[in-house]
Order: C-alpha cells, then sequence, then structure tokens
C-alpha cells in the first residue's frame, strides 16, 4: 500500500472550519493533518455514506455496484441483502459479502429480518431467528435490516420478537419500515427497540417518530423520493437523520449517489457543515462502521471534490487506494459465480386470462414517486365473457407469478401505467422476486414474461410482438457484467415503455414494488389481490 500525500482546502466536519493542509497517508491510514498556507482550488473531505440502500437494487452485484459508486464520492453503504436473501436465504448473503470483499469498498451488510417478508407470497427462502443469530456470529453482521413486519412488532409476534431479541443479545441497531404509523402504534413499535425508519412520507410523521427517539433516513431513490417533504429536517433535527437511496437502479447510480442529495440540500440553502455531517458521519455513529472521518488515525477513507456546492468527485479514496480519478472508477471488475434459484416453465396466453363474475373490479392505483398505492374500484372491460385490460381508461392488466414453483399466475388490475400496446415484466419484483409483468394484452404479457423465464431472471418489454430483455442471471435480479454496460443496456430499455405510452419516470422501478405487501394500499402478490392496510387478501371482483 503505498504512502502519499494529497493537499487542498481540508473540511473538518466535526469542527466545522475549513483550512489550507495536507493530508500523509500512510499503508492505509491517515498519519497526519498539517495545516498550511496553501492557495487549492479543490477540498478534501470525508466520503459519502447512502445509510440504507439494498445493493441488489441496481441490478449489480456488490463488486461492480462500487465501480460505479466510487465516481460519485460514496466509500460505504449500510446495505441490506433482503433481497437475495428472499431467493438464496444464507447462501445468498454469503455471496453479497464474499463478493463485495474482492474490490476496495466498505459494504456493511445487515442480517435481514424479514425473509420472506410475509407469509402472504412464495420467497425462496425462511430465515428464523436461529439463522440471524448465526449470520451475527459468523460474520459479525453491523444491524438487524429493516422490520418491515411491523404488525408482528405491534402484536408482539413471537417469532419477530424472537429476531428483535436476537439483535438486542448482540447488541446491533435495528432498522425500522413503517410507513404512515404514527400516534401509540408508532411510539410502540419505536420502544421494542426500532431505531430507524426510512418510509416516512410527510415531515409531521418523521417529526413525531424522531420525538419518540427514532431516526429518521431521508430518502432520495429512483422510485420512492421523499426529499422534498422531508428536507426541513436538515436544520431542525441534523442529529437525528441520515441519507439514503434505498434502491437506485443502474442508469440512476452512473448518474449519481449521495452526492446528488447533498448538492440539493446546500443549494437550498442548508448549512455545509450540517449536510456533511449528515451525510458522512451520523450513519458512522449509528452503526458503528469502520469508516474514516478525516482524522489523524482514521483509515483513509476520504474524497477531493472540486467545490461545496456541485460536490463533483475528483478523486475517492479507500483504505489509502485511490479507486476513483476524475469521474473514471479505478476498480477492476472481478469474475463472480452465477447463484440462483428458478424453477419455472414458460406459460401460456390462457394462463392470464380472467372470467368475469359480475360486478366491478379493484384497481392498483400507481402513484409517480412513491412506493404507496390506493385502491379504486372501477367498472371491468369485458369481451366474450372475459376481464381484458382497458386501454382507454389505462386500466391494465397486472400479473405476479411464483417463479420457484409451477403455479398459477396471480392477475389483477393497475391504473397509471399508461401503456397503449405491448407489456412490461421483471424479476425484480419485491420483496421474493417472482415474475412481475403489465400489458395490454395477453399475447405481449405472455411473451414478455416467458422473455424473463428463458433468461432465468431479467427486465424486459415487449414491441410490436418482439421482446428485448436485459438478463438479470445472478439470484434472477443481478448482473455480473460491468456495471457501466448494464447501466447502458437498462437506460436504453427503461425508455422503451414511453413508446408505448407508459407516462412514468422509472416504470420498471414502479413495478417492482407492485408486489411489496408491506407497503399500502392495495398490491398484488402471486397467490392474488392484497390488502396491505389490513394485511388480508381480498376478491378481485366486488359485487
Amino acid at each position: 500500500m503505498d504512502n502519499f500525500k494529497v493537499s487542498g482546502n481540508i473540511v473538518d466536519i466535526r469542527n466545522r472550519k475549513i483550512f489550507p493542509g495536507t493530508v500523509t497517508v500512510e499503508n492505509g491510514i491517515i498519519k497526519d493533518i498539517i495545516e498550511d498556507n496553501g492557495k487549492y482550488d479543490n477540498f478534501i473531505m470525508p466520503g459519502f455514506i447512502d445509510a440504507h440502500i439494498h445493493v441488489e437494487s441496481s441490478m449489480l452485484i456488490p463488486s461492480e455496484f462500487a465501480r460505479l459508486a466510487v465516481t460519485h464520492g460514496t466509500v460505504a453503504t449500510v446495505s441490506d441483502p433482503h433481497e437475495i436473501a428472499n431467493v438464496l436465504g444464507k447462501d445468498g448473503i454469503k455471496y453479497m459479502i464474499e463478493n463485495g470483499n474482492k474490490v476496495p469498498f466498505k459494504f456493511y451488510f445487515g442480517a435481514p429480518s424479514c425473509v420472506p417478508a410475509t407469509d402472504f407470497e412464495t420467497s425462496g427462502a425462511k430465515l428464523d431467528a436461529g439463522d440471524i443469530e448465526d449470520l451475527f456470529e459468523t460474520y459479525d453482521l453491523k444491524y438487524l435490516s429493516e422490520m418491515m413486519n411491523y404488525p408482528g412488532v405491534l402484536f408482539a409476534f413471537p417469532d419477530v420478537m424472537s429476531k428483535i431479541e436476537v439483535a438486542k443479545k448482540f447488541g446491533k441497531p435495528i432498522d425500522g419500515h413503517a410507513p404512515g404509523l404514527k400516534g401509540e402504534d408508532a411510539k410502540k413499535y419505536v420502544s421494542a427497540g426500532i431505531s430507524t425508519d426510512h418510509e416516512c412520507f410527510t415531515l409531521d410523521e418523521a417529526l413525531e417518530k424522531i420525538s419518540y427517539g427514532m431516526k429518521i433516513l431521508i430518502r432520495e431513490g429512483s422510485a420512492a423520493k421523499n426529499f422534498e417533504e422531508l428536507h426541513p429536517l436538515i436544520k431542525s433535527n441534523m442529529d437525528m437523520i441520515m441519507l439514503c437511496s434505498d434502491d437506485r437502479h443502474p442508469d440512476d447510480l452512473a448518474e449519481g449517489h449521495v452526492n446528488l442529495i447533498v448538492k440539493r440540500a446546500v443549494q437550498l440553502g442548508y448549512d455545509v457543515f450540517d449536510v456533511l455531517r449528515i451525510a458522512c458521519i451520523n450513519p458512522i455513529e449509528h452503526y458503528s462502521l469502520e469508516v474514516g472521518t478525516l482524522r489523524k488515525g482514521d483509515d483513509a477513507d476520504f474524497i477531493v471534490v472540486d467545490n461545496l456546492k456541485d460536490f463533483n468527485t475528483k478523486e475517492t479514496y479507500i483504505n489509502g487506494i485511490l479507486v476513483s480519478k476524475d469521474g473514471k472508477t479505478l476498480i477492476k471488475s472481478v469474475h463472480s459465480e452465477l447463484v440462483n434459484n428458478f424453477n419455472i416453465k414458460p406459460k401460456h396466453e390462457k394462463d392470464f386470462e380472467v372470467e368475469n363474475k359480475g360486478g366491478k373490479i379493484r384497481v392498483i392505483e400507481t402513484l409517480e414517486g412513491q412506493l404507496i398505492t390506493n385502491e379504486l374500484i372501477l367498472e371491468p372491460k369485458i369481451e366474450d365473457g372475459k376481464v381484458v385490460s382497458d386501454i382507454e381508461n389505462d386500466v391494465l392488466k397486472i400479473t405476479v407469478i411464483d417463479r420457484y414453483n409451477e403455479e398459477k399466475p396471480a392477475v389483477g388490475f393497475i391504473k397509471n401505467f399508461g401503456l397503449k400496446k405491448g407489456a412490461i415484466a421483471s424479476c425484480v419484483g419485491h420483496d421474493s422476486h417472482n415474475i412481475i409483468a403489465i400489458g395490454a394484452d395477453d399475447k405481449s404479457l405472455c411473451l414478455a414474461v416467458n422473455s424473463i423465464i428463458e433468461n432465468k431472471g431479467g427486465i424486459s418489454v415487449v414491441i410490436d410482438g418482439k421482446a428485448e430483455v436485459l438478463p438479470l442471471p445472478v439470484a434472477g435480479i443481478m448482473s455480473a457484467d460491468d456495471g457501466f454496460k448494464v447501466a447502458e443496456k437498462y437506460s436504453s430499455i427503461n425508455k422503451l415503455p414511453a413508446e408505448l405510452g407508459c407516462k412514468l419516470h422509472s416504470p420498471y422501478m414502479t413495478m417492482s414494488f407492485m408486489a411489496l405487501l408491506v407497503i399500502p394500499s392495495l398490491k398484488l402478490s402471486d397467490k392474488g389481490l392484497f390488502d396491505g392496510t389490513n394485511f388480508k387478501f381480498v376478491d378481485l371482483f366486488v359485487r
């Protein structure tokens, strides 16, 4: 490991001062920081940390995720391997850790608390309290990942509480997930030991949870964007918040990461030291991360940026290794094995037919930039005794298919995707990653689904009877190919639904959450329509 010096304007976040100086690095550690009289046009500061992300959402394996993230000044992530755990269990978590360890980047993984996320869908694995204990002992994971089963906490379900007790036994923080939870329920949830929440979508909700002692992560991801509503917390509760992306698709990751949230906050007029403390230090203190903060004796984890308004990253160092320079990654791709759990054969058009049973139908109303949905009760369009997509009124057929077992597809209807023809499909379907697809007609829907099955994972779009696919053969949700090329391919495919009439900025990411049952209101699992507010299945037809 090289010994070297870097000079610039030193950003001392803790002491809230900036001074010209030189950082001396020896064997990956900051040996000294000496103030001088130099005139510098660059700034040296701690690197950014994403306080909650599912690396799998980038559709890249960890080693490739790192190659993109470091170009934006990210040096570490608090990573919940919940997605791959739902496919492959402990073997999936092991894969993420081992692959991440092959590159100079600081991945801090948690032990997934909800595998499966609910009992109302089919997943590829199950983790109980014993498995959680084994994960903490084997890998010294940093925290218990988001406890999405908040009803299980409120009603003290034994399996849920036993996982929380394991985390407490090891002295690990417990991440939360409780969208819209307020009042006595929120207080009870926090009192169980839940320390964070990244699901707040109103300022009042966030402030209330903070008053109970919970830390709030301001999320700005590819689908869910809460910064605009929550940014006042930067001034009012700087010590109680962090920044996260939760889910970031590859094309968005190629464009930027935490640096973009920091840039927006500073441009809104928030104190730069407050913003940088939130982005660079608060996660370290909450999760006890081994990440340097530009102090003598720290790991040499820091970045060099052009200014403190745009935060364009000129250099990124991790453990004293230069991993990015002038926007170019210096991390090399590493070989990765393909691991998967995909066990079904192609489907037929008849599998997606819906017999009319009379009355109106429940329809999922998706909302731009939100994970929550509404439930609509609408008149169905009937053809030959079957309920079909109603293109004129933008009510399209949606299906979720168990990819682990041969079962009949679950079919429902969704509004606000806007497709006038064709179909889109994906095996990124939170949280169990079954196949999810939306189509204007059954033929296109079936072709989109089968293109995913043939590749044992991926995303696809059907235009004029032809399917274009981005294969994701690692657990059916990630690619081991060059991350920049994957981002380019995804960007290309992500634009195609607009040619079919789709109105959404991020159609695939939004679609992936239509099977996320723990987020209200109406969702679809491989077992049927689900009321996420009351946690129960509901019938498609309302008579």
